[in-house]
């Protein structure tokens, strides 16, 4: 039976029928091949052949999984779409370490092949303005592009530094700043701790479950037998139900008082930036 006939027949199975698994793994194991050969194409560009292959496999189950047999359509164009689709998804997903724009990616993909192409027809190394006119691209772009293909792999702070095999990477990076931790002192006991400990109760545990438990406003609303409306208007603000010992009125002045403070910053913001137009050579510096 062919893969189509196979998921026909599954189709036509009441659910929970005993044979339908069956059908399902001979549909799967039927096209195994069809994936390996996919994720074959992607080798040679840092990442396991098993990863590649595993990749392509799950791939493969989602389109025998999603293949309408009613369609009438080959099942080998719903499946190798699909396939192509979850491997190019991995290298840009996961296979970078580093989190780099997807159009460069793109673009590292096709420089490898561009260079060896290039490197034929002209007997040389091609130059970065033969590179960006083959690819069709400006030179910056491709400057991006080749300074993000030595970051696909990042060396191992284990590894040898500076090409001497008795001093680790990691020696020659420097200390941690001591500093950061007094950042989480000071937002535990400081200002904020104190701003914390003066809400009231439920605000507090609401807190507690968005930001320590990681929770989400849905889960909380459920936690606590309130809309997820309240709870987002909770941890935006002041609370104005009756239970909190803000009243209306105060919220409303506590409005007041913050869009008066933002026409502020605005005005300081524009005058900043008028100061700035009118002294060009002056700009500001990061330390």
């Amino acid at each position: 039976m062919t893969t189509e006939q196979l998921l026909r027949a599954r189709r036509n199975l009441p659910a929970g029928h005993p044979d339908r698994g069956p059908l399902r793994a001979r549909a799967i194991e039927a096209n195994l091949p069809l994936a390996y050969r996919l994720a074959q194409r992607y080798a040679g560009r840092g990442e396991r052949p098993d990863d590649l292959a595993q990749v392509a496999a799950m791939a493969l189950v989602k389109a025998v999984d999603g293949y309408d047999p009613d369609r009438l359509a080959p099942f080998v164009g719903y499946a190798v779409p699909t396939i192509v689709g979850a491997l190019k998804r991995h290298f840009r997903d996961t296979a970078w370490g580093m989190r780099v724009p997807r159009p460069t990616q793109e673009l590292v993909l096709g420089l490898r092949e561009a260079t060896g192409y290039l490197e034929q027809l002209r007997g040389r190394t091609p130059t970065a303005v033969e590179l960006a006119a083959h690819l069709r691209v400006d030179v910056d772009a491709l400057s991006d592009a080749i300074i993000a293909s030595h970051v696909y792999r990042l060396q191992s702070l284990d590894g040898p530094g500076t090409g001497n095999d008795n001093i680790e990477l990691v020696d020659l990076i420097g200390r941690i700043d001591p500093r950061f931790a007094r950042i989480d002192e000071r937002l535990s006991h400081g200002e904020l701790g104190r701003l914390v400990a003066a809400l009231p109760l439920r605000e507090r545990r609401i807190l507690a479950m968005r930001f320590s438990d990681e929770m989400t406003q849905a889960a909380i609303a459920a936690e606590l037998g309130i809309s997820q409306m309240h709870v987002s208007r909770l941890l935006r603000g002041p609370s104005t139900d009756s239970g909190s010992a803000s009243s209306p009125r105060s919220s409303r002045q506590h409005d007041r008082e913050r869009r008066h403070r933002h026409r502020k910053d605005v005005h300081h913001v524009q005058r900043r930036s008028d100061t700035s137009l009118r002294r060009p050579g002056r700009g500001s510096r990061t330390g």
